[in-house]
């Protein structure tokens, strides 16, 4: 076949893709309608279940309100500033391209915000019809829970894939692509932190009041907090996690686009390998959701992760399907994609051996409990910093066979490998967001069950599914920050083919990579370290400061509202959220704007160099942190709920005593920090792509 014909081929192909693309965005939002009107046609017949849902409903929505018009305000300056400066400054003529970028940014923002926002709606309808399913058994609830959950798993993949297919599509441009990553990444950093200091502000209050405190039960209806601790659930670990995943895949595809729109004569026909492992993995999401079910062992977990195997299984074969009938689709990047979605699953084991409480560690945890906090706390950190060593040894190895795999193929093509291999990894994530969000929901459904007095055996059921969330939630988050590792390696390829553009258009030499020996870049390195640990200790003392003014606050009720420890009166719910709020809107922004000003500071000092160097630190530091918190964090809390469930004296005794502690402790470590730091390094990432000419042009060193 002639060059010329095969030019024409590979663009037909590619709009194939796109129209496939579209398609597969329609199949999934339809299955996620059918799913959300199925979970709606339940019923809630106890009145006390239908007040409480309602309550969190108002909470969560008031929240999310809030917090979108102060991220609003905080978009509208941003896209201003990009269509002023991004990609060249207006005033050298450019304003259609910089028009593009700052409506890309915008469109990132928005669809990552319709995605939580139709996420909240369904997770609140989701939890009293899950309560009232587990009267009926385990498999009825776990049905309700899970698929109320997969509704926002597939929104979240179908935005997406619908996001970047639209915007290359219209423009054209890769390099725009990066402003529509950069908006869903803003806004993921924000959302993230902003729901993780909520969450955990209510958490940690109503546990050490209560628990420790008075000795009540966990989601006693007595306790001021334990409505906002409800509502927490859902705008840290629904909208906060769908919007950390919606960026990380976003990010995925846009870097693995970036790079294949650089290689040399087979731009288009990578361009379109992508978006059909893209298309293909979000077709078997939603098959593995609609295999989901309990089994005759009645076993949650099992079906959950039996699920991810199966949609696994599925993409691997489809994607290998489509490599041996399209031409020009290479086995090697196949064999790249494979490896990473492979790690993706290992790295998920793991974390689950580390934080699943019928495994040895947790156990050991709550055993050292018995001996007081300090050994909680000691314990808990030397397990959870281990817990690290295997899903780093999986980054780095899948990124490394990535980059032999695919090197061979020619040059450009060794960092192209890696990308794909985070696509990879992010190709079921469809599945992991709908285990992610299952967990915010059966917590909820706990609660619920034990405030509207369903009796014990609902109640352990309920318990049962929690669990399996909590376990489950403990894996998705190794899983993202996993992905975010290799995402962020293929950006920072994205970033020296932009910075070398910008050379090659300035008349100076490129860049052929960093050289850690050369001041600049180290002192890129060193910066780029310590913003992860900076950025956590913002948001750990956020969570601390508002947590204080809520213990405060649930002190005073008890003490002045008549009847409430008795139970004869009710508690102001309303006060507790509106601190959570207050406190979280109040703190989500500096920790954001601290790591995006550092960025471009090193950048304004030392060059695209120093910001190589700054990427390199800000990776390594900011992955081994987020796995290290987020595992220490799900360890502790499944080891307070193994010792709730008798172990070690079960619950008023001191091992329950210093495992609350230990839990409270690891609440912001792993739903609010930790989590948070791989939109941070994403977000640093796309800035720097972003303001890479700018830096080539200004830079002082």
């Amino acid at each position: 076949m002639a060059y010329s014909h095969y030019g024409v081929y590979m663009e037909q192909n590619l709009s194939l893709f796109y129209g496939l693309s579209f398609l597969t965005v329609v199949i999934a939002f339809a299955f996620a309608l059918y799913l959300y009107l199925w979970v709606k046609k339940m019923k809630v017949q106890n009145q006390r279940i239908d007040e409480i849902s309602k309550l969190i409903k108002k909470g969560a929505d008031t929240f999310m309100n809030r917090e979108y018009r102060i991220l609003g305000i905080f978009a509208a300056v941003v896209a201003v500033i990009i269509f002023l400066i991004l990609p060249q400054p207006i005033w050298e003529g450019q304003i259609l391209s910089n028009l593009s970028m700052a409506l890309a940014y915008i469109a990132g923002t928005v669809l990552s915000a319709i995605a939580g926002k139709i996420g909240i709606l369904v997770a609140t309808l989701s939890n009293g019809r899950t309560a009232e399913s587990a009267t009926k058994g385990i498999k009825s609830a776990f049905l309700v829970g899970f698929r109320g959950g997969a509704v926002m798993g597939l929104l979240v993949v179908g935005c997406s894939l619908f996001g970047v297919a639209a915007v290359l599509m219209i423009t054209g441009d890769t390099t725009i692509l990066l402003g529509f990553s950069f908006g869903a990444s803003s806004l993921a950093l924000f959302a993230k932190a902003g729901g993780g200091i909520f969450t955990k502000t209510a958490d940690v209050a109503a546990d050490l009041t209560g628990k420790v405190e008075l000795g009540i039960p966990e989601d006693d209806p007595r306790n001021p907090a334990v409505i906002a601790d409800n509502v927490g659930d859902n705008v840290g670990d629904v909208a906060g996690m769908g919007a950390d995943l919606f960026d990380s895949n976003v990010a995925a595809a846009v870097s693995a686009l970036v790079i294949a729109s650089s290689l040399a004569g087979g731009e288009l026909n990578n361009i379109s390998m992508v978006f059909c492992y893209l298309l293909l993995g979000l077709l078997a999401s939603v098959v593995g959701i609609a295999t989901a079910k309990v089994g005759k062992n009645g076993n949650p977990t099992h079906a959950l992760n039996s699920s991810t195997y199966v949609t696994t299984a599925i993409f691997l074969v489809l994607t290998a399907i489509a490599t041996a009938i399209f031409p020009g689709f290479s086995w090697r990047i196949w064999g790249a994609s494979s490896v990473g979605l492979l790690v993706g699953v290992i790295i998920g084991i793991t974390t689950d051996y580390f934080t699943d409480d019928t495994k040895p560690i947790v156990r050991k945890v709550a055993h050292a409990s018995a001996s007081g906090p300090a050994f909680t706390v000691l314990s808990g950190v030397s397990y959870g910093f281990i817990s690290a060593l295997p899903a780093m040894i999986g980054i780095a190895v899948s990124a490394l066979v990535a980059y032999k795999l695919c090197a061979p193929i020619g040059d450009g093509y060794a960092i192209f490998g890696i990308a794909m291999a985070a696509v990879g990894m992010l190709s079921i994530v469809g599945m992991i967001i709908s285990n992610d969000a299952y967990g915010p929901i059966v917590d909820n459904a706990r609660g619920l069950a034990e405030m509207g007095g369903l009796g014990e055996e609902t109640i352990r059921i309920a318990d049962e599914l929690d669990s399996a969330g909590n376990t489950v939630k403990a894996v998705t988050k190794g899983f993202s920050i996993g992905a975010a590792g290799l995402t962020v390696i293929s950006l920072l390829g994205a970033f020296m083919s932009e910075v070398n553009e910008a050379l090659v258009e300035a008349g100076k030499e490129i860049i052929t990579g960093f050289d850690i020996m050369e001041p600049t870049v180290f002192f890129g390195i060193l910066i780029g370290a310590v913003v992860p640990a900076v950025f956590s200790a913002m948001l750990i003392l956020g969570v601390d400061r508002n947590a204080q003014r809520m213990v405060v606050e649930i002190h005073r009720q008890f003490n002045e509202i008549k009847g409430l420890k008795e139970g004869t009166s009710s508690p102001d719910y309303d006060k507790c959220i509106d601190i959570a709020t207050s406190g979280a809107l109040k703190e989500l922004v500096p920790a954001g704007l601290m790591a995006i000003l550092m960025t471009l500071a090193v950048g304004f000092i030392g060059g695209p160099e120093a910001i190589g160097g700054f990427l390199l630190g800000n990776i390594v530091s900011g992955l081994l942190l987020a796995l290290f918190m987020s595992n220490a964090g799900g360890l502790w809390d499944n080891s307070k709920k193994y010792v709730e469930a008798g172990a070690e004296g079960g619950k008023g005794s001191e091992a329950h005593k210093a495992a609350v502690i230990g839990d409270t402790v690891g609440d912001p470590f792993k739903d609010t920090a930790g989590p948070s730091i791989n939109t941070q390094i994403t977000v640093v990432s796309l800035v720097s792509s972003l303001c890479a000419a700018i830096f080539v042009a200004l830079s002082i060193f």
